[in-house]
């Protein structure tokens, strides 16, 4: 039943991320998609709700003191790239002109899997 419920969290995540990027209304992508208006807002506020909960741990790294660690994380410091640590001690590289919504959706996409 737990995998269910990340894989209806997955899919709603990725639906309202496309939505947001169609420039499309919520009325049209849901007609398009066949799916019910009212349902997509009800997922569309769980969803920011639940981003709004958890508290992630930052940690800003002096870009001198990456001499010392790996030759990938000091490639990292110098491209003006942020490192995502997610669970199980992977971690997502993103470049300074990521998307926003698409990081959401990989996220949300390598979370389910974890």
């Amino acid at each position: 039943m737990r995998e269910r419920n990340r894989e209806a969290w997955a899919r709603w995540r990725t639906l309202v991320s496309e939505q947001s990027a169609s420039g499309r209304s919520v009325a049209v992508f849901c007609r398009d998609r066949g799916l019910r208006a009212s349902q997509f807002f009800a997922w569309k506020k769980r969803l920011r709700q639940a981003a709004a909960e958890p508290f992630l741990e930052v940690e800003v790294v002096d870009p001198g003191r990456t001499r010392r660690e790996a030759p990938a994380q000091t490639a990292t410091a110098r491209s003006g790239a942020i490192e995502v640590l997610l669970a199980g001690g992977r971690r997502l590289s993103v470049g300074p002109d990521f998307d926003a919504n698409h990081l959401r959706a990989v996220v949300a996409a390598l979370e389910a899997r974890a």
